[in-house]
C-alpha cells in the first residue's frame, strides 16, 4: 500500500526499502512510528507465517515488484484480517476486528454519501476528543481522508478493520438512515411535486441515488424497505381518498404507508418509468420488469399495472437473485416423504404434479427436485412463465405469447431436443396436458404444476380439461399438494398449554399427556407479528393400482382422497398438526392456511 503525505512517499510492505521515519498521520500532531518493524517479521511472529514462505514471497517481490501484502494474500498463505491486523500493529493504529452498527454515530453518516464511503472503503465511527475515528482498510490512501476531513469539518483518526466487516456495517448503518417515512415528510414540505423527471437512469444502488426529486426518493425508499423486510410483493392500491402501500411478508399483507391522494399519479408514473411501461396509457393493464441493486443485493421486480375505478394499482413481485435455491431436504418434507420423493424424482418416466394456490412454493419445490437430479448425464429442459431463477446446467425457456411461444408450442420444440427430464411451469390447457402426457408415455420424466386445492383434485382437473381417464391413470405417478405456513419467531417463542377445543381442531385427543405448544409473543425481530419465515406442509398422493382404477372409473376427488388416506396418506391438516407439535408453527396458522377458520 502506498500513500503520500507532506512530500514524502511511504511504501508499506516492501521489505527491501522500508523507511525509518516518524511521519504524522493525516496531518495530525500525533507522530506514528511506522516502518521500524518489518511487516514480514510481524506476520511471522504474531500470525505464524513460515519464514521460508516469506522468503519466497520476497523473492517474487524483488523480481516482479508489487506489495508484499498483496503477494501473500494472492498466495493464500495469510488471511486479509491477519494482514490488516499486522498492518495496524506496524502503523500503531487501532485494530477493529468487529464493526457493529451500534458503534456508529448516526449524525456522522448523514454528512458522508454512501457512494463516497463505499468507493474508498471507509466509515466514520465516533468522535474521540477533537478527532473523529474512521474505520478503513487502506490507511495510507490519504486523499479520501483529506476529503473526509472537509465533509465532517473535523480532523480524523484512522482505525483498521477488514473489508467484510466494514462493508457489512456500512450497509447496515446506511440502511437505517434511509426510511420511507422521512421521504414522506420531505414530500409534505415540497412545493413543486410536478417536477417528476420523464425518465431517469436506474441508479447502480438505491442507497447511492443522488437524484433529489422527492417522488423518486419516496419510491426508492419503498423498494429498499421491501427488500430489507423480506417482502415478496409490494401493493400500490388506489382508493377514493388516497393511495395505500402494503407489503406481503410471509404470505400476509401489512399496510406500510398511505401517501396523500395528490401524490398518487406521480408515484404510479415513477413505477411505470422504471419498468419501461407507457405512462400515458391508463386504460389498459400493463406488465413489465426491472432490476435494482440495494445493500449489496441484486433484486428483480415483476410489475403488473391494472386500471381501477379510482386510478391504477400496481403490484410488484420481488425476486432476489442472490437467494440460494433450496435443495429437496430443505423444503420441509418429513423424513418419510422425503425418502419417497427421492425415489420418485429418479424415475425414468411419468408425470409428477405439484399443486397449490399461487404463492404456495410450487416453483421452489420443482427447482429443488430438478437441482437434486441435475447431473452431466441428464438433459433437463424447462418451459416457464417466467423463468424466476437461473439453474446451472439446465436449459430454461420462457414463454412469450406475443410471438405465439406458449407452453404447448415450447413443449413440442423441447421434445425434439432429446430431453430426459422436462419441467412445465403450469398445465393450463388441454393442448399442454396432452403433450405432457404423450411425453411421459414415451420415456420422459415430466414435472409440472396445477392449480387445485388438494392432491386428489388434480386427477379430476385433468379429466375436466378433456384428457381421457385411462391416460391420466397411466401417466401420473405422484401428486404433491402443498401450502406454506409461517414459522414461529424463535426470538419470542413462548410455550403454553392448549385447550381441548384447540387440540380437537388439530384432530388430536386430550386423552393422556397434554402436549406443550408454542406461540410467538411479538418482538422487533419479527415486527411484532410472532412469525418469521415460512416452511412447507405437504400432501403426497402416490398413484398405485387402486388409485388408477378409481381414476379410470372417473371417481370424484373425495373418493380418491378417501382411498389414499386409508392407505396412509397424511393430509395437509395432518402435516400441519405435526409441525404444531414440533413447535414450528401455530394452530391458528395451520387452520388459516388449510382454509378452516378458528372459532372465536
Amino acid at each position: 500500500m502506498t500513500g503520500e503525505g507532506k512530500g514524502k512517499t511511504v511504501t508499506l510492505g516492501d521489505e527491501s526499502s522500508v523507511p525509518s521515519i516518524d511521519q504524522p498521520m493525516n496531518g495530525s500532531t500525533d507522530a506514528v512510528a511506522y516502518g521500524r518493524v518489518l511487516l514480514g517479521s510481524i506476520l511471522c511472529d504474531k500470525f505464524g507465517l513460515a519464514p521460508a514462505t516469506l522468503a519466497d514471497a520476497l523473492a517474487v517481490q524483488r523480481e516482479k515488484g508489487g506489495r508484499l501484502g498483496d503477494l501473500l494474500l494472492k498466495l493464500r498463505v495469510i488471511r486479509e484480517e491477519e494482514f490488516l491486523e499486522a498492518l495496524a500493529y506496524q502503523l500503531d493504529l487501532p485494530w477493529v476486528p468487529q464493526l457493529e452498527s451500534r458503534m456508529v454515530e448516526p449524525a456522522l453518516i448523514r454528512k458522508v454519501p454512501i457512494s463516497f464511503a463505499r468507493r474508498y472503503r471507509l466509515l466514520p465511527i465516533r468522535q474521540e476528543d477533537d478527532r473523529i475515528l474512521v474505520a478503513m482498510t487502506d490507511p495510507l490512501d490519504l486523499c479520501p481522508l483529506d476529503d473526509l476531513r472537509l465533509l465532517l469539518g473535523s480532523d480524523v483518526k484512522a482505525a483498521l478493520t477488514s473489508t467484510k466487516a466494514l462493508l457489512s456495517c456500512l450497509n447496515q448503518v446506511y440502511d437505517q438512515a434511509a426510511t420511507a417515512e422521512q421521504a414522506i415528510e420531505d414530500l409534505s414540505t415540497d412545493d413543486n411535486l410536478d417536477r417528476l423527471a420523464d425518465e431517469v437512469d436506474e441508479p447502480q444502488d438505491l442507497l447511492d441515488a443522488t437524484d433529489e426529486a422527492p417522488i423518486i426518493r419516496l419510491v426508492n425508499s419503498v423498494l429498499f424497505q421491501a427488500v430489507k423486510q423480506r417482502a415478496s410483493d409490494i401493493h400500490f392500491e388506489s382508493f377514493e381518498r388516497g393511495l395505500v402501500i402494503r407489503y406481503r411478508i410471509d404470505g400476509v399483507l401489512y399496510p406500510i404507508l398511505s401517501p396523500p391522494k395528490r401524490l398518487q399519479a406521480n408515484i404510479i408514473a415513477r413505477l411505470k418509468i422504471i419498468a419501461g411501461l407507457n405512462i400515458a396509457e391508463k386504460r389498459l393493464p400493463q406488465d413489465g420488469r426491472f432490476s435494482i441493486r440495494t445493500s449489496g443485493k441484486d433484486v428483480d421486480f415483476r410489475v403488473s399495472v391494472l386500471p381501477t375505478s379510482h386510478g391504477e394499482r400496481v403490484v410488484l413481485r420481488l425476486l432476489e437473485k442472490e437467494n440460494r435455491l433450496l435443495n429437496l431436504p430443505e423444503i420441509g418434507l418429513s423424513d418419510e416423504r422425503l425418502a419417497v420423493m427421492m425415489q420418485l424424482i429418479h424415475l425414468s418416466h411419468g408425470i409428477i404434479l405439484v399443486t397449490g394456490p399461487t404463492g404456495s412454493g410450487k416453483t421452489t419445490t420443482l427447482y429443488a427436485a430438478l437441482s437434486q437430479i441435475n447431473a452431466p448425464d441428464k438433459n433437463i429442459i424447462t418451459v416457464e412463465d417466467p423463468v424466476e431463477y437461473q439453474l446451472q446446467g439446465i436449459s430454461q425457456m420462457q414463454v412469450n405469447p406475443k410471438i405465439n411461444l406458449t407452453f404447448a408450442s415450447g413443449l413440442r420444440s423441447i421434445l425434439r431436443q432429446d430431453p430426459d427430464v422436462i419441467m412445465i411451469g403450469e398445465i393450463r390447457d388441454l393442448e399442454t396436458a396432452e403433450i405432457a402426457i404423450h411425453a411421459s408415455l414415451t420415456g420422459h420424466l415430466v414435472f409440472s404444476t396445477l392449480h387445485t386445492n388438494d392432491a386428489a383434485g388434480s386427477t379430476t382437473r385433468l379429466i375436466d380439461m378433456g384428457i381421457e381417464p385411462f391416460l391420466v391413470a397411466s401417466s401420473v405417478v405422484a401428486i404433491v399438494a402443498q401450502r406454506l405456513v409461517r414459522n414461529i419467531c424463535t426470538a419470542c417463542r413462548q410455550p403454553y398449554q392448549p385447550s381441548d377445543e384447540e387440540l380437537a381442531k388439530l384432530g388430536m385427543s386430550a386423552i393422556g399427556v397434554r402436549p406443550l405448544l408454542y406461540r410467538g409473543t411479538g418482538c422487533p425481530a419479527c415486527a411484532q407479528t410472532g412469525y418469521k419465515g415460512r416452511s412447507g406442509i405437504y400432501e403426497l398422493l402416490l398413484v398405485d393400482d387402486d388409485i388408477r382404477r378409481l381414476i379410470s372409473a372417473k371417481a370424484d376427488s373425495s373418493q380418491i382422497k378417501q382411498q389414499a388416506t386409508a392407505k396412509g396418506m397424511a393430509t395437509l391438516r395432518d402435516e400441519g398438526a405435526a409441525k404444531v407439535l414440533q413447535g414450528l408453527t401455530t394452530t391458528e396458522e395451520v387452520l388459516r392456511i388449510t382454509q378452516q377458520a378458528v372459532a372465536p
